[in-house]
């Protein structure tokens, strides 16, 4: 068996931090070494939860993917990381990307910028978390004489949310590692990861780790599992299509490999805000492309061509009351590879 991406578990702001804490134990407990937390406008804030869990576990890392430079200014990100990793004993990564655009444009912020207000949010992370005092004047953001006041880790690795041809060469060039978005095909992201290294090699920098959001529905019975996931990529589904319409790389990553048409998305997410059921909707190639699901070779297999695709590591989203037993399904079929 060919070397499998490392397992991570996805937790995000639509649960509580007390279910936060339980995944994050259940994970730990099944070999699963790190956590991202993913956090939405609008949704609970995830600082709570990755302190409560940074408490409640021992090695995982903690990982905080992702925030933006719009709903935190790049000082305050700073001010939090930091504290963070203090209080986990430096096991935290940070994850930082533009958000989500027109919950970003809610909130009063253009986004017609937001690979230079990255760029710039960065560079002024970098700094602060080496203990420089940091006067920056940029298109996004203008600082003056700042300095944090307590010493920092200084090489918190960052790693940037990309999905568009310019934001992966960008983060070839600033970041330590690339998250890429539920809903990417393996066919997508080998192109992705084949760009981010290109633009690592040119720019002289070490290849950056790739970590790929994924729900995972790993159970002894196939068609149990099948049945959950296609529940669970019809959740996303016509969200992603809305802005596959709007945008290229969007479209891209849905596509690129998965053998579904255009005008097969299009019908199935009809079908779906009609009321039909996603099992009646959605047939198996919607489940090679977009989940991690099955028994364990299932399981196996179609991590290995994400792997292949240059991904290092798999943050998965479990459901359900069974996590648990999901989450240790799936860490002895990693254990027994």
């Amino acid at each position: 068996m060919a070397k499998l991406p490392r397992l991570s578990v996805r937790l995000h702001g639509g649960m509580t931090p007390q279910a936060c804490v339980e995944q994050a134990r259940a994970a730990e407990a099944a070999g699963i070494d790190a956590i991202w937390f993913a956090e939405n406008p609008f949704a609970r804030g995830i600082v709570a939860a990755a302190a409560a869990c940074a408490l409640a576990t021992r090695t995982q890392s903690i990982g905080a993917g992702v925030f933006n430079p719009y709903g935190r200014h790049p000082t305050l990100i700073a001010m939090e990381i930091g504290a963070l990793d203090e209080l986990s004993g430096g096991r935290v990564r940070l994850g930082i990307g533009s958000g989500l655009g027109h919950a970003v444009e809610r909130m009063g912020f253009s986004t017609a910028k937001s690979l230079t207000t990255l760029r710039e949010a960065i560079v002024i992370l970098r700094a602060l978390l080496r203990g420089e005092e940091v006067t920056f004047a940029g298109t996004a953001f203008n600082v003056q004489r700042v300095k944090l006041d307590y010493k920092a880790r200084a090489d918190i690795p960052i790693f940037m949310a990309a999905r568009g041809p310019n934001a992966v060469k960008a983060c070839g060039e600033i970041a330590d590692g690339m998250i890429v978005s539920n809903m990417c095909t393996a066919g997508f992201s080998a192109k992705a990861v084949e760009s981010l290294h290109q633009s690592a090699r040119t720019a002289g920098r070490a290849m950056p780790g790739v970590v790929q959001y994924m729900p995972c529905v790993p159970r002894a019975d196939r068609d149990e599992a099948h049945r959950s996931a296609k529940r669970a990529i019809a959740d996303m589904l016509p969200a992603y299509w809305t802005l596959a319409q709007k945008l290229p790389g969007a479209k891209a990553a849905l596509m690129d490999g998965s053998g579904i048409s255009e005008d097969d998305f299009a019908a199935a997410v009809a079908r779906l805000k009609s009321g039909e059921a996603p099992d009646a909707v959605l047939d198996e190639r919607y489940v090679m492309a977009f989940a991690i699901a099955g028994n364990a070779d299932d399981c196996r297999a179609q991590a290995a061509a994400y792997a292949a695709a240059g991904v290092t590591e798999l943050a998965l989203t479990f459901f359900g009351p069974t996590f648990a037993v999901d989450m240790a399904y799936i860490g002895k079929a990693w254990a027994a590879r």
